[in-house]
């Protein structure tokens, strides 16, 4: 069950979602939680902390729903990793778009902000190509995540309502795994 800190955070994403980060406020994120004004600050004691904690929030919840396309199943082909990995980028275009406008809004206008967790995101991608034995498992792991956030923000925007396929996602990414 999340705790009151989870919940503003959540509430943050929220925010810059539906109002970028210039409308990202303690009062904003206390408004959109429910809670009584002065209650974010309380718990975020400027904008740097809010900022941070939602930040740290984007990255546990995609961390999530990677885990929720794979399962507990660690995937041990290629085949098996592009599904999961499509299924995700799907999610995170369709499900979870207010979360994936917020990531985009955060890159976008602080991008040193998100550097770190894009970092630890590629080094877990790149150590999963390694095991499956993938030649060159960081360029392979960079372009994965090229082709994530590009097609991410194609749905979000230009491609918006269509329907996109998944296996056809898969494959796309399959190929950028085995060259």
């Amino acid at each position: 069950m999340p705790d009151r800190r989870t919940d503003l955070a959540d509430a943050a994403l929220a925010v810059v979602a539906a109002k970028g980060l210039k409308g990202l406020t303690h009062r904003a994120v206390d408004a959109e939680a429910g809670v009584a004004v002065g209650t974010t600050s309380n718990y975020f004691r400027n904008r740097a902390a809010l900022v941070a904690a939602a930040v740290d929030r984007v990255e546990e919840r995609d961390s999530l729903l990677l885990q929720q396309q794979g399962g507990s199943e660690f995937p041990t082909s290629v085949a098996a990793l592009a599904e999961q990995l499509a299924g995700a980028l799907l999610g995170l275009a369709r499900d979870h778009a207010a979360l994936t406008r917020a990531r985009f809004a955060f890159a976008l206008d602080q991008p040193e902000v998100v550097a770190a967790g894009h970092q630890r995101m590629l080094s877990a991608l790149e150590e999963m190509l390694d095991s499956l034995g993938i030649p060159d498992p960081r360029a392979r792991a960079e372009a994965v995540s090229d082709y994530g956030d590009g097609l991410a923000m194609h749905l979000l925007t230009a491609r918006s309502g269509e329907a996109t396929d998944q296996a056809t996602v898969a494959a796309n990414v399959r190929r950028l795994l085995e060259g």
